[in-house]
């Protein structure tokens, strides 16, 4: 999803349709920050169409004495009180170089007249709808790393969706360090570098090598997990999860195509892949012991032992160990 830029060419009244806030925000400022270029004055007005008073539009869109460029913000058109759509698709019809308008809808049949007659009087569209799909995630922050002019593999990308998680601001805010403090191609082993301090990031590090039967790299993640401060909750709970993909999908109806199959088991297609990489050595009774393990373990650093740590070394081993026991 590529950031929206405002062309010269556009109309001087845009309409942001979407119910995702960073999404919608970001566009605002693109608009607020292209009529800046033009005229480092601009005056931007914002207005909550829910409590407009009469003749107040009119006042906002009126000449300037001065002659600066505004940019007016109507937030929440779908709210837009019935008796008022008159005044603002009249103002639309006056915008002009020097009185840009900006108008957001939420979208859905909600005030859906009001985004009509917007669009109707030569809005330029721009959808910020919420991400919700992992694939459009990815596509997310590819964008994000495009805009950077940095090259992002696809495991990159989505080893930073799960080192920081679905939120886009967060998920923009971590492409732009990456990109400030990392040199070269960003994959995923740079973002496991670079993440290798946070706690879910480590969680899931030691969890993925325990899986895949790499017992001395596991170890070292979670000596370095616990050393930065891990919670041992969140290691057994990646451990968790982790053997449950496993068996979700070793157990998934066979001859389903990567798209069935990612709806039937509620994962993203790279995932499975993923999965279907560690599932190489594991059998039934492998995965049973591991599900023991990793219960074990649980109870221990939930409070059933005195030494955290060493409970979770004995589960890695013994994931490990399940995992080469024919």
């Amino acid at each position: 999803m590529l950031p929206f830029v405002p062309s010269a060419s556009a109309s001087f009244v845009t309409a942001i349709v979407g119910d995702d806030e960073f999404l919608v925000e970001r566009a605002v400022t693109a608009v607020v920050a292209h009529a800046r270029t033009l005229d480092p004055d601009t005056d931007v007005r914002e207005l909550a169409a829910a409590e407009f008073e009469a003749g107040q539009l009119a006042e906002l869109t009126s000449p300037s004495l001065f002659g600066e460029r505004r940019v007016l913000v109507i937030r929440d058109l779908d709210l837009l009180p019935k008796e008022r759509l008159d005044d603002v698709v009249g103002a639309m019809h006056v915008a002009a170089d020097d009185m840009v308008i900006v108008v957001t809808h939420k979208g859905g049949v909600r005030g859906k007249a009001m985004l009509d007659a917007a669009l109707a009087a030569g809005a330029t569209r721009v959808d910020c709808a919420r991400i919700t799909r992992p694939g459009e995630r990815v596509d997310f922050v590819r964008a994000e790393f495009r805009r950077a002019g940095r090259p992002v593999a696809d495991d990159g990308a989505r080893a930073l969706i799960e080192a920081v998680g679905n939120d886009l601001r967060e998920l923009s805010a971590a492409c732009a360090q990456l990109a400030t403090d990392t040199d070269g191609r960003i994959d995923g082993e740079s973002i496991a570098r670079y993440y290798r301090g946070r706690p879910e990031a480590n969680g899931f590090a030691v969890s993925d090598r325990a899986l895949e039967g790499r017992v001395g790299d596991a170890l070292e993640q979670l000596r370095w997990a616990l050393a930065v401060g891990t919670a041992p909750v969140l290691i057994t709970s990646a451990l968790a999860q982790g053997v449950r993909a496993l068996a979700k999908v070793a157990s998934a109806p066979r001859g389903m195509g990567g798209a069935e199959l990612a709806r039937e088991l509620a994962m993203p297609p790279w995932k499975i892949d993923r999965v279907r990489g560690q599932l190489r050595g594991w059998t039934p009774s492998g995965v049973s012991a591991a599900v023991t393990a990793i219960a074990q373990a649980d109870e221990q650093v939930k409070g059933g032992g005195t030494d955290a740590g060493y409970a979770l070394e004995k589960a890695v081993l013994a994931i490990v160990a399940a995992r080469h026991d024919q």
